[in-house]
């Protein structure tokens, strides 16, 4: 081969090359393209205000408002304070809450200089250190599935049970990072597979407007307050029930995903202030106006419905005074 035609032959092999690059990049763009004008913009609209952030380190216990809290996959946290990660069981390992035991509403935890604090009315504060990696791993039982708990020791056990007053023994025990959590999923098939939890009833973040509850109380003779039901995240600034429609939401850095409506029991009558247990309010009232569609009896049956649950998609940090935002495509 003389040099022309070896330059000629160079020429149409880069040609090729050249060809196959230009259409390749021609067939991105193309797609580039496709998916701008295919895919639904994002709308992002504000439709209202965190007033407020509660967080129960014991579950049935009292609530703690707090400023700011992180929201992690497993619900909220503040400082060493994580979400529902206390609980109070029978000698044989079952739950114990305040449908059980109402005078649970009423203890208190937190946390000063490494060391747990419980509080109630009449009793002196008990204080036990926050990790003791020596005491035993009790197998618990928390709605029909198994979870493990360390149990916080002796007095702690002595203090809950001297303070609900039952003539039974009561322990306290702590979820810990390196426990298998429990699956929501495994209860409620809507929640994601990859939802984890320690002791809530069943999801790690529910949320709640203050306009629903004022609602609500239009229709009681006596009014509630929103610790009557327990959320983690309560909205302002927005219309009563208007939660039911925020699929997907954005607080802060935070995003989370709506998963279901939070079904309502007996635990609504317990009064979060005094633990008096009315005999059918709000729960009857809420039962007249607030039950699910036909069509989704399967999953609520008779519970009426009022606050939603949701699934953690993006941790963060959240703030009362946060504005939330509803996202839709």
């Amino acid at each position: 081969m003389n040099f022309r035609d070896t330059v000629v032959n160079a020429f149409s092999q880069n040609k090729k090359a050249l060809l196959y690059v230009a259409g390749g990049i021609v067939a991105s763009l193309g797609l580039g393209f496709g998916y701008k004008y295919l895919q639904k913009p994002k709308k992002v609209t504000r439709v209202g205000v965190v007033s407020q952030l509660i967080i129960h380190p014991l579950k049935s216990g009292k609530g703690l408002s707090v400023s700011t809290a992180e929201c992690l996959d497993m619900g909220l946290k503040y400082g060493e304070l994580k979400d529902r990660h206390w609980l109070v069981i029978t000698e044989d390992g079952h739950q114990v809450t305040g449908r059980q035991e109402p005078r649970l509403v009423l203890v208190s935890m937190t946390i000063e200089a490494g060391e747990l604090c419980l509080n109630g009315p009449g009793m002196e504060e008990q204080r036990i250190p926050l990790q003791q990696p020596g005491n035993f791993v009790v197998n618990c039982r928390v709605w029909g599935a198994d979870i493990q708990g360390r149990d916080c020791g002796d007095q702690a056990s002595l203090w809950i049970s001297r303070f609900l007053d039952s003539g039974k023994t009561f322990r306290l025990v702590q979820f810990e990072s390196h426990m298998r959590p429990r699956r929501p999923v495994e209860k409620e098939p809507l929640f994601p597979p990859s939802e984890k939890v320690a002791y809530p009833d069943i999801g790690a973040v529910m949320l709640l407007s203050e306009a629903s509850v004022t609602d609500l109380n239009t229709r009681l003779e006596q009014d509630v307050t929103v610790a009557q039901f327990r959320p983690s995240v309560v909205v302002s600034d927005c219309a009563a029930y208007a939660e039911d429609s925020w699929d997907e939401i954005q607080i802060g850095n935070v995003r989370l995903s709506r998963v279901m409506s939070c079904g309502r029991c007996i635990f609504t009558k317990v009064n979060p202030e005094t633990a008096v247990v009315d005999s059918t309010q709000p729960l009857e009232t809420l039962k007249s106006y607030r039950l699910c569609d036909p069509s989704e009896k399967h999953i609520y049956k008779s519970s009426p419905l009022f606050g939603q649950y949701y699934s953690v998609s993006r941790c963060g940090v959240l703030k009362v005074g946060d504005p939330v935002y509803r996202i839709s495509y």
